[in-house]
């Protein structure tokens, strides 16, 4: 009898935790993931609003710079907390200065989402990582078309789980020129701040960076499936080239300018 009673709280039990937790939705890696189209478009001109409620295009938010551009929505429970901080922290240590050297685009997919919970989130990274600037930052929210617009130019996918009221989508980090196309993609949570760093400078067209910077660029290739700079002997092949023939040439004119002046 008591075996009996067991048993059944026990079934009873499994079939709670299966019903507050059913199994995901089909196809799940699919719907939810980063296509990557790098020198695609954006969509310049659609409209998002910010944290102020002030409306504006994606060129005027993107401000004629190199930008990092970052979806999510402001009540997603892990993932895009983790993202957001990720980005702060690489950001922080990178060098670059948003609103001078880079602009950063934090784009909610929920058109539910305000302005008031784009300041309020605003305000959050703001505090937790005051060195990453996040006051110059724009977080902003849209209309469904002006998401769905933004978001299929860049390949994420994502979509909308009612039965948990939340949204299913990838985490990662788009740079885009400064005229609004797609050249690098970082894909997870966490960035290393020197990728970070070159990515921008890559994506500025020599505007912004050093000589070493530039040199680190020559010598090294973007994996678009790693999301990094990797060292490739074809450009150091290159670049040991370019740097033979320039010390010939100096030597050439050096011996010239000293046969001149012998005679």
């Amino acid at each position: 009898m008591i075996r009996r009673v067991c048993l059944s709280l026990f079934m009873a039990s499994v079939a709670c935790v299966a019903t507050a937790a059913p199994p995901p939705p089909p196809h799940l890696a699919q719907r939810a993931d980063f296509q990557q189209k790098l020198g695609a478009s954006l969509p310049m001109t659609t409209p998002f609003a910010d944290a102020s409620g002030r409306t504006a295009s994606l060129a005027q938010w993107m401000d004629g710079r190199p930008t990092l551009l970052m979806l999510g929505y402001f009540r997603c429970p892990n993932l895009c907390d983790v993202a957001e901080q990720g980005m702060a922290h690489a950001l922080a240590l990178s060098g670059l200065k948003p609103g001078r050297d880079v602009s950063v685009l934090f784009v909610s997919i929920d058109p539910r989402d305000t302005p008031a919970a784009a300041a309020h989130k605003q305000r959050m990274i703001a505090g937790m990582h005051g060195d990453a600037n996040a006051n110059a930052w724009h977080f902003l929210v849209g209309r469904r078309a002006s998401i769905d617009a933004l978001a299929g130019a860049i390949g994420y996918h994502y979509f909308y789980d009612a039965r948990l009221d939340q949204y299913a989508h990838p985490a990662g980090l788009v740079i885009a020129t400064a005229d609004g196309r797609v050249n690098q993609y970082l894909m997870g949570v966490n960035y290393v701040p020197q990728t970070l760093h070159l990515a921008v400078v890559a994506a500025s067209r020599h505007t912004l960076g050093s000589v070493v910077d530039q040199l680190v660029l020559l010598c090294c290739g973007y994996d678009p499936a790693t999301g990094r700079y990797t060292v490739t002997i074809t450009r150091i092949m290159q670049g040991l080239g370019i740097g033979f023939v320039i010390l010939l040439l100096g030597m050439f004119l050096l011996l010239r300018r000293r046969a001149g002046a012998s005679s």
